[in-house]
């Protein structure tokens, strides 16, 4: 992808890929220079260094896009590779003037049901190591770790589009803020940023809202909310690199083709969850079915018990009747 200076924005906007797509965002996070400018834009310290992890997950998924026999090789199968989730590896200077290299992780959720998918990938990056050595690998160390969720859903009790969740040292003794920061402590622990997608909306009005604001879902010209306009000023010149991307991403044929398998794969899991909450509602109404005949049967066994009873005695009462 090239990079310009200046980008042309007609009445209607500058038409760009929506983000939101793993097919998209893996465009972005392939740039160093955009993905330090993302990173460090969204905490706020200065990036020195950065690099991607190698070992970023993937996963692969065959879509088809017609129903029937078609094998993996037919023209109507496509191969779609989704980027779940980045890993980087930054310096990062300090407002104290400190560098510090941390691990940072980015993901990108649609839904609020893949927390486990959350909670398991941060327990495998507190499993992974920095060779300080790289010739002789003799030196690891444990790196801090940030976590960047990039979310396609709102949270309930926060209205902001970008949130931070940080800790603070706190001496429990004498009940106060403590400043310094402990290498052990750094290694168990970490911040989180949050960035909620569909409240990204209004005029930019700082770095951050601008940057934030190529996430933007406004404005789409397809139904499928793939392509849209995006006509906000842009006075940034890495925000015109990360336009000039998303515009190129846009007027590929094949990568449209890429993002369209991305969205039929989110129909079909749409789809494929809207089977199973279907079906646990339907299991949930048999089983409230068959809870209340399960009581009426039991209301019909005690009626039964209790007219054996009255029977009982009136048998008993004839045979005394009879006895006289």
């Amino acid at each position: 992808m090239s990079r310009v200076k200046n980008i042309p924005v007609s009445s209607n906007g500058i038409k760009i890929a929506n983000p939101i797509y793993d097919t998209v965002f893996k465009y972005l996070m392939e740039n160093k220079r955009v993905a330090r400018f993302f990173i460090e834009t969204l905490i706020g310290e200065r990036v020195t260094e950065i690099a991607v992890v190698p070992q970023e997950y993937v996963y692969k998924r065959v879509i088809r896009k017609e129903k029937g026999n078609a094998k993996k090789n037919d023209s109507n199968t496509f191969e779609f590779f989704s980027i779940i989730r980045y890993d980087f590896v930054a310096t990062i200077c300090t407002d104290s003037g400190e560098h510090k290299k941390v691990l940072i992780e980015i993901q990108k959720s649609r839904k609020y049901t893949e927390l486990a998918r959350f909670r398991k990938y941060l327990g495998e990056e507190y499993k992974r190591v920095d060779v300080v050595n790289t010739k002789t690998g003799e030196v690891e160390k444990s790196l801090p770790i940030i976590c960047i969720y990039l979310l396609g859903f709102k949270l309930l009790k926060h209205d902001t589009p970008a949130l931070k969740v940080g800790r603070i040292y706190w001496n429990l003794i004498k009940n106060k803020k403590m400043s310094g920061r402990d290498k052990f402590v750094e290694a168990l622990t970490h911040d989180g940023y949050f960035v909620q997608i569909p409240r990204i909306k209004g005029k930019p009005r700082n770095l951050l809202e601008k940057m934030l604001s190529v996430f933007e879902q406004k404005d789409f010209i397809d139904e499928k909310e793939i392509v849209k306009n995006y006509g906000h000023l842009v006075d940034n010149e890495i925000i015109r690199e990360i336009l000039d991307i998303l515009r190129n991403v846009a007027a590929d044929p094949e990568e449209m083709k890429a993002i369209e398998a991305e969205w039929l794969a989110i129909k079909d899991d749409e789809g494929y969850d809207q089977a199973l909450k279907t079906i646990e509602e339907q299991g949930n109404t048999i089983v409230a079915q068959g809870n209340t005949i399960a009581a009426l049967q039991n209301e019909k066994a005690e009626q039964g018990n209790i007219i054996a009873a009255l029977a009982k005695e009136l048998a008993e009462l004839k045979q005394k009747v009879e006895e006289k």
